[in-house]
C-alpha cells in the first residue's frame, strides 16, 4: 500500500513539473502575440502656405524671320553662321545674278526706248501711245528687276540671332529657308504648360520671376501675355506665354529657364516630412493616421516642401493625429501603442 502511494505521489510531481513548463511557454508566446508597434505620433495642422509654383521652359525668340528667295536660286555665299548676331538691313547671302543681270539689260533697252521716244514727241515726230505703251513696259521691267534683285541679295529684316543656317554655297535653295533670323531684343518669351487647377489663377499681365543655369541665381523680370484657351489632351495643360525682359541681348533662343509665379496663398493642411510614406513600386506617398488606438494608411497629394515639413493637398485633415516613426511594422488597421516621451 505505501509504494502505491508513492508512485502516485512522484506521478503527480511529474505531472506538475510538466505543467508548469507548459504554462511558461503558453505565457511566453502569449505575452509575444500581444506585443504591439511602437510609433511616434504629431498632429497635422493647418497654415497658410504661400503658392509658389515654379514651371521650366525652353527660352524662344520674340519673332522668327525665314530668310529665303521668292524664286528657287543657286546660293553664291553665305556671310553668317548660327548663332551669330546681325542687324536690321545686314546681308545675308547673296545668290546667283545672272537672271537679274539679263533683266538688267533687258530694262536698259526699253528705257532707251522710252527716252527716243520722249525726245521724238517734243519735237513732234512721235506720239503720246507710242510714248504711253513704252512707260508701261519700262515700269513693268523695272519693277521685275527690282524684284529680282532683292532675291538675290538677301538682308536680316531685323536684328537678332541667327538661329539655323539650312544650305552651304552652291547649293540651290529648295522648300527650307537659307536661313532663319530671330529677334531677340528688347524681348523674349518662354512658353509654359499650366495645369488645369493653376490656370484660374493666372492673368495676362501678371508679374514673373525667371531665372536661367547660365546666369546663377540672377532674376530676370517677366510678365504673362497671353493666356491660350485650349487644352492640350495629352497633358491636360494649357500654354501660358511668358515674356522676359531682355534689352542686352544676354537671354539666347534654348536656354533654359525656370519660371516662378506667386499664386497667393492656401489654408492647406502640413505635417512633418517624417509622417509621409512612399509606397514601394509607386510614386504614391501615404500617411498613417491614428485614431482609436489603430492607424489607417491614408494617401496623400504632396504640395510644397517647407523646411522638414510637407504642405498636403488632400487625404488628411488639419488635427488628425499622424505617425512620424515606427511605420515600416504597421498596415491598414494595426493596433499600435503610442510612445510617449
Amino acid at each position: 500500500m505505501d509504494n502505491k502511494i508513492l508512485v502516485a505521489a512522484s506521478i503527480a510531481a511529474v505531472m506538475l513539473m510538466y505543467s508548469c513548463g507548459k504554462s511558461d511557454e503558453t505565457s511566453a508566446v502569449v505575452t509575444e502575440e500581444i506585443e504591439l508597434p511602437r510609433v511616434e505620433v504629431d498632429v497635422a495642422h493647418a497654415q497658410e502656405v504661400p503658392q509658389m509654383k515654379e514651371y521650366t521652359a525652353t527660352v524662344e525668340a520674340e519673332n522668327i524671320n525665314n530668310i529665303s528667295p521668292a524664286t528657287p536660286n543657286r546660293i553664291k555665299k553665305i556671310f553668317v553662321e548660327a548663332g551669330d548676331n546681325v542687324r536690321a538691313g545686314q546681308t545675308l547671302v547673296t545668290l546667283d545674278s545672272s537672271a537679274a543681270d539679263q533683266l538688267r539689260i533687258n530694262l536698259d533697252q526699253i528705257k532707251r526706248e522710252y527716252d527716243r521716244a520722249v525726245q521724238l514727241l517734243e519735237i513732234g515726230a512721235g506720239t503720246q501711245q507710242q510714248v504711253d505703251q513704252l512707260k508701261a513696259q519700262l515700269d513693268a521691267a523695272n519693277s521685275q528687276y527690282t524684284n529680282m534683285l532683292e532675291n538675290t541679295v538677301l538682308t536680316s529684316p531685323v536684328s537678332g540671332v541667327v538661329t539655323a543656317r539650312n544650305y552651304d554655297p552652291g547649293d540651290m535653295t529648295g522648300n527650307l529657308p537659307v536661313l532663319t533670323v530671330g529677334q531677340i531684343t528688347p524681348v523674349v518669351k518662354v512658353m509654359i504648360n499650366v495645369s488645369e487647377t493653376d490656370l484660374p489663377l493666372l492673368r495676362s499681365g501678371m508679374p514673373v520671376d525667371v531665372t536661367f543655369d547660365a546666369f546663377g541665381e540672377e532674376i530676370f523680370p517677366g510678365k504673362i501675355v497671353r493666356l491660350y484657351p485650349t487644352v492640350d489632351p495629352a497633358t491636360r495643360t494649357f500654354q501660358a506665354e511668358i515674356r522676359i525682359s531682355n534689352p542686352k541681348g544676354r537671354v539666347l533662343p534654348g536656354m533654359f529657364a525656370r519660371v516662378g509665379i506667386d499664386l497667393g496663398s492656401k489654408n492647406n493642411v502640413v505635417v512633418p516630412d517624417r509622417a509621409v510614406v512612399k509606397q514601394t513600386g509607386s510614386g504614391n506617398k501615404y500617411v498613417y493616421v491614428l485614431s482609436g488606438g489603430r492607424v489607417s494608411y491614408n494617401r496623400v497629394e504632396l504640395g510644397q516642401r517647407l523646411g522638414d515639413s510637407y504642405e498636403l493637398l488632400s487625404g488628411i485633415n488639419g488635427g488628425d493625429t499622424v505617425v512620424i516613426t515606427g511605420q515600416t511594422r504597421l498596415a491598414d488597421g494595426v493596433e499600435v501603442e503610442v510612445i510617449t516621451h
